[in-house]
């Protein structure tokens, strides 16, 4: 099979061009570029995307939030900052109710 160029892997995933170079500026979905510059989508990239539209469909997920996940794989700052948050928002209503009070009396 040969590489598909934008219009080619639009029409065949259901993806607007527009999308597909949304996807590769996101990271999601990188093609290979021709000689001359152009996308050359491959049959990697094709299921990737394939796949991409069933995953959203299946568990009803936008494309940020995709693309968050996939922030958080590659950065691991970033993961670590957001374990760090989260952490903090599973406090008990206990710890809240202790955090208030100390709050209260340096006040």
């Amino acid at each position: 099979m040969t590489d598909a160029t934008v219009g080619q892997a639009a029409s065949g995933t259901g993806w607007s061009p527009r999308m597909l170079r949304y996807l590769e500026r996101a990271g999601l979905v990188v093609p290979r570029r021709t000689a001359a510059g152009y996308r050359s989508y491959g049959l990697l990239e094709l299921n990737q995307l394939r796949s991409l539209r069933e995953l959203r469909r299946q568990f009803k997920v936008e494309l940020t939030g995709v693309a968050f996940a996939a922030r958080l794989r590659r950065e691991p700052d970033l993961r670590a900052a957001m374990d760090t948050w989260l952490a903090g928002t599973e406090l008990s209503a206990l710890d809240w109710e202790q955090r208030k009070h100390e709050r209260l009396l340096a006040a």
